[in-house]
């Protein structure tokens, strides 16, 4: 049977709009054609078509398109899973809607912008107080924009190559009688103007009944006059003089623009490719308009563009108390609360959906992976996450909350409204750094009802930290090596083994291993149920989700992870509606290959439910306990390979001892719920939040200057390698700073020196 094509009603040339009532986006515009698609359509052969029948480059395009039911999150297509998934999304609706979004495209949407409304790209060197005769004026609507200006060639804008995007803008002032809405409407129009015929121009008058604008070379008779039509708010242009005596577009001065403008030309573009980079803005900028931006300059015009796409990160904080709301209130059950300092500064936000609640205590091992990561917006941060793991060993979100800093008293906090949303009658196991803050925590609020594994990535940092300077490279390489195969060592004489291993390295080591609390994090002592997962950073999908939204404001922020989260449910949801196994296709995998290794043992009965069984080892396996001395069914939740053995020979299903966490029906469980999307967070209406309204300011600490760090986790096994002299063999330095070797070369040359001054002749002898 062929398989099922569905309709693709592909749309270009097109823009997105968003519905303010409820948030949700639809497309306007463009051109519209339909195509057929399949789960056998291939992602290049779908772009060839789609290149052809809208004259577009295949390498420029994106594609995009809504999940069922969701107007706010467009999902992106970039590979060949991508586009079948989507196929399988919309197999019962016959069609789907997809957006094309080509290079071409964001270019003449970014040329053809419409004039904005912002004051904040006026012209300017200077500003005096209103009413004042100078010759700049502060405009009364906004400040002007006091941004260091970005100079420009003259010879370079008007190269008629660099004239396509601004020729355009020739006739944005047309003359007397011409009338806009407000004065910045007015201000772009001239700011563009003057860039399309190549002068510059300063303010004679700049109020908030009149402008006079002159041209800046001396003794040229340019002007323009424009004044507010009496009982109206339309601007109007009484008196203009358009001829020019300063040569036009060859004036030496060159032309200023501000990095407000620069971003108010770029946001649309922006908003379509979130990534843009700056490097890629100055090029187009330099291509479209002729106009030379250094990187430091396109970097903040791209932060400028941002806040003007995405709101104001202050505004956001306000906006919290209304949005935890709105997040309660979408998806009943849930948590959003948040904290402020006395002076309603911000100071922690915690948010769990009910989907990930109802998630974890339904279907995934009572397992918790504690991790933190930097915010880079501009009032910074950190964000706690709370992760798990399900049925097939993938990332669950279970919380997260964002803090001002990363404090003991913030991870207490963060905690404690944790056990408020998971439930604890399981004992859950934590796997976390081993720092005070988060251990002492967790013995206070969960007491007896959790276990506490130390990241064994984190240890192995601490362990070389604390080693580096007294050892080399490689015997510090090897330590850590030894401190892992410690940490997976099953049994106490394997972990021995380990750890005489480091003894012989460095006895100092081997007692910094054992004061390190090997309870806490050896396979040998641990009494928690980690299922083999050693390290906290398990959750770096999670992560990777918040370093593409952390430099939104807060409630942006939030709101783009909860767009993942629900994006990832359903996904999972929907895949896994295609499996026909026991187990999750992963731990089927892994069961298979423990049943392979099972066929040579010989099996013994020793009594009741105990048997021997003899291979390369002699392993004693209890099937009525679950345990086996190899300790592999105890540490993953599957038989290992004895116990299989044994299962065979009884004639017994190996899927009946498997823990239940790894079933396809518990996978299922965990992805019952949906999260719902959260209309937009607009500012309240009076009374809308009445008896609950809290005021929140941004907290103090703001970004510092510069490019941020981005944050990079280390590997567990590799260490940054210290520079060692090749001559005195010491660590920190090599021969041609070695103090040692120059101190010896020294002597040298002056033992020579001393040499020849006592075998030359004296001036004069005979």
């Amino acid at each position: 049977m062929s398989a099922k094509k569905i309709i693709a009603i592909c749309q270009s040339g097109g823009e997105f709009a968003t519905n303010k009532e409820d948030g949700s986006l639809y497309y306007t515009g463009g051109e519209a054609y339909a195509l057929d698609l399949d789960q056998q359509t291939l992602l290049k052969d779908f772009k060839h078509e789609l290149s052809e029948t809208f004259q577009c480059s295949v390498d420029g395009m994106t594609i995009k398109y809504f999940l069922p039911g969701n107007k706010k999150t467009l999902i992106t297509i970039s590979k060949d899973k991508d586009l079948k998934r989507m196929v399988n999304f919309f197999k019962d609706s016959d069609q789907v809607e997809v957006f094309i979004i080509a290079e071409e495209a964001v270019a003449r949407n970014v040329s053809n912008m419409p004039a904005s409304r912002s004051s904040r790209t006026t012209v300017s060197e200077a500003v005096v107080p209103p009413g004042g005769s100078q010759d700049l004026i502060h405009a009364h609507d906004q400040p002007i924009d006091m941004e260091e200006p970005i100079d420009t060639s003259p010879l370079d804008i008007y190269d008629e190559k660099h004239r396509r995007a601004a020729i355009q803008w020739e006739n944005t002032i047309t003359g007397v009688d011409q009338r806009f809405n407000s004065f910045p409407e007015f201000r772009e129009a001239l700011h563009k103007y003057s860039i399309a015929h190549g002068f510059t121009y300063k303010y004679k008058k700049n109020d908030s009944h009149r402008v006079t604008v002159k041209c800046k070379s001396e003794g040229c008779p340019w002007r323009i006059y424009a004044s507010r039509l009496a009982t109206t708010q339309l601007i109007c242009i009484k008196k203009m003089n358009a001829k020019h005596t300063c040569e036009g577009t060859s004036v030496k001065a060159g032309y200023r623009a501000t990095r407000g403008w620069v971003g108010n030309i770029i946001k649309e573009k922006l908003k379509v490719s979130p990534n843009y980079k700056p490097k890629d803005i100055a090029v187009d900028i330099k291509r479209e308009y002729g106009i030379q931006l250094n990187y430091s300059q396109a970097w903040r015009a791209k932060e400028i563009a941002r806040e003007q796409l995405q709101g104001s990160y202050k505004e956001a904080y306000c906006q919290l108390p209304f949005f935890c709301q709105k997040i309660m209130e979408t998806n009943p059950g849930s948590i959003a609360t948040f904290a402020t300092k006395e002076d309603s500064s911000f100071h922690r936000l915690f948010v769990s959906f009910h989907a990930s609640i109802s998630g974890f205590q339904q279907g995934c091992r009572p397992l918790i992976f504690l991790d933190s990561t930097l915010l880079y917006s501009k009032y910074q941060g950190t964000l706690l996450a709370a992760t798990s793991a399900d049925g097939n060993d993938s990332v669950f979100p279970v919380a997260f909350a964002v803090v001002d800093e990363e404090t003991d008293e913030n991870w207490h906090w963060f905690l404690s409204e944790l056990k408020s949303a998971v439930s604890t009658s399981r004992q859950i196991t934590f796997i976390a750094d081993s720092q005070k803050g988060i251990r002492e925590s967790l013995c206070d609020i969960f007491g007896e009802a959790c276990y506490h594994g130390y990241c064994l990535r984190y240890l192995a940092e601490k362990l070389n930290r604390d080693l580096k300077g007294q050892f080399s490279h490689e015997a510090r390489r090897l330590m850590v090596q030894d401190l892992s195969a410690a940490a997976y060592a099953p049994k106490l004489e394997a972990f021995e083994r380990c750890a005489e291993n480091i003894k012989a390295i460095s006895p100092e080591a081997y007692n910094w291993v054992i004061q390190s609390e090997p309870a806490h994090w050896a396979n040998a002592f641990f009494g928690g149920a980690r299922y083999n997962h050693m390290t906290s950073n398990f959750g770096q999908l999670f992560c990777s989700w918040v370093s593409e939204a952390d430099e939104l404001p807060i409630t942006q922020m939030v709101d783009v992870l909860r767009g993942k989260m629900m994006e990832l449910i359903y996904t999972r949801r929907v895949d896994s509606s295609q499996w026909t196994t026991r187990l999750t296709p992963l731990m089927e995998e892994k069961l298979q290959n423990e049943a392979s290794k099972a066929a040579p043992f010989q099996v013994l009965l020793l009594h009741g439910s105990t048997f021997e069984v003899r291979g390369e080892s002699v392993d004693i396996v209890d099937i009525d306990h679950w345990d086996c001395s190899c300790k592999g069914w105890q540490l993953t939740g599957l038989p290992c390979c004895h116990a299989i053995a044994v299962f065979d020979c009884l004639g017994r299903s190996s899927y009946d001892y498997c823990s239940r966490y790894f079933t396809t029906e518990s996978y299922h469980l965990t992805y019952t719920e949906s999260i719902n999307p959260v209309p937009n967070v607009e500012k309240p209406v009076n009374g809308e939040l009445e008896g609950t309204a809290v005021i929140v300011t941004p907290p103090p600490t703001k970004r510092p200057p510069g490019r941020p760090k981005m944050k990079q986790a280390d590997s567990l096994d590799v260490i940054k390698r210290q520079l060692q002299c090749s001559k005195c063999k010491g660590l920190g330095h090599n021969k041609k700073t070695c103090n040692k070797h120059n101190a010896v070369d020294n002597d040298v040359q002056e033992t020579h020196l001393l040499t020849a001054i006592s075998t030359e002749e004296p001036e004069g002898s005979t």
